[in-house]
């Protein structure tokens, strides 16, 4: 029979290590997030704590310029301004762990708590970052005049935004690869996040046919999207949506390179403290992040509706 509690308070066990809560909980966000794959996350490690910044280098472009024999010749000398990434932003959790639970454990629920946790924080933040890039993504990589050379390709706008069926769903996806190829961006490490809806059309499009996408099996049998035009195709119910003046709900489906975006995040404190109400251990951490667009032509925006 496990131990009366009082109303309100719930009855669970487990064991808390911070140590290992801490770096099982980063483990379970990078494994739940979106960032972790569509962004550069190299800077994570650099993070000590809340208010810190990240100076990031940028490589200068050089200019090349015509040569004839004997001319003399113009050096330069290359130098971009560094960007800065502000770990400004961050989550945190507390909760108490009685000590008749503690010292009556006959399983350990960590893993369930951190996997609790990091979905949570994962929710929050990936919807967060995802509406907040938004405003950076290049001017020439949305729009109904999309496309850095091309300038025709019609990605949507507020109040005509695409409507998507079976019938054009790839042909969208692949106009936005379009887009991106204009940008001169790289065909490997490309990304595209699209909802569940989205995904669903795409499995009733003639990609159903797997001999159209190369892959052995049909989506309709395994449930993976895999690649489309060189994006990894990641789904995701985050997205930013609104309701559009054209009447139905739309969304921002997100394309780009890991290039042009920043991402890194870091447990800076997991602390147990005695509680002062009751036996037990208040047990409560802290996570802090912070994300930048660093190249704006490597990210594109399809504006939506069903």
């Amino acid at each position: 029979m496990p131990f009366p509690v009082t109303g309100g308070s719930a009855n669970y066990t487990g064991n808390f290590i911070p140590e290992i809560w801490s770096s099982k909980l980063i483990a379970n966000f990078y494994d739940a997030t979106v960032l972790a794959a569509i962004a550069n996350t190299d800077y994570s490690g650099e993070i000590t704590g809340f208010g810190d910044k990240v100076n990031i280098r940028t490589t200068p472009e050089l200019t090349i310029r015509d040569y004839q024999k004997g001319m003399q010749l113009q050096v330069e000398r290359p130098d971009k301004p560094k960007i800065v990434l502000n770990i400004d932003q961050g989550d945190y959790f507390a909760a108490v762990e009685d000590d008749v639970d503690r010292i009556q454990a006959d399983i350990n629920l960590m893993d369930a708590w951190t996997r609790d946790a990091s979905e949570k924080m994962k929710i929050k933040i990936d919807a967060k970052v995802l509406t907040n890039i938004l405003p950076s993504v290049s001017a020439l990589n949305q729009g109904t005049a999309a496309g850095r050379i091309s300038g025709n390709i019609n990605l949507g706008v507020t109040g005509a935004p695409v409507q998507l069926t079976k019938t054009n769903v790839v042909d969208y996806i692949v106009d936005c690869g379009a887009v991106l190829d204009e940008a001169n961006a790289p065909e490997t490490d490309r990304w595209i996040i699209i909802p569940a809806w989205v995904a669903a059309m795409i499995k009733k499009s003639d990609i159903k046919d797997a001999s159209l996408s190369g892959d052995s099996q049909t989506p309709l049998r395994n449930g993976r999207l895999g690649t489309l035009d060189r994006f990894t195709v990641y789904v995701s119910h985050n997205l930013n949506r609104v309701i559009d003046s054209s009447g139905p709900q739309s969304f921002s489906i997100m394309a780009g390179h890991k290039m042009g975006l920043t991402f890194a995040t870091q447990m800076t404190n997991m602390e147990s403290i005695r509680a002062e109400s009751t036996f037990g251990s208040i047990v409560r951490g802290l996570q802090v992040y912070g994300y930048q667009v660093v190249k704006p032509e490597a990210l594109a925006r399809l504006y939506v509706r069903q």
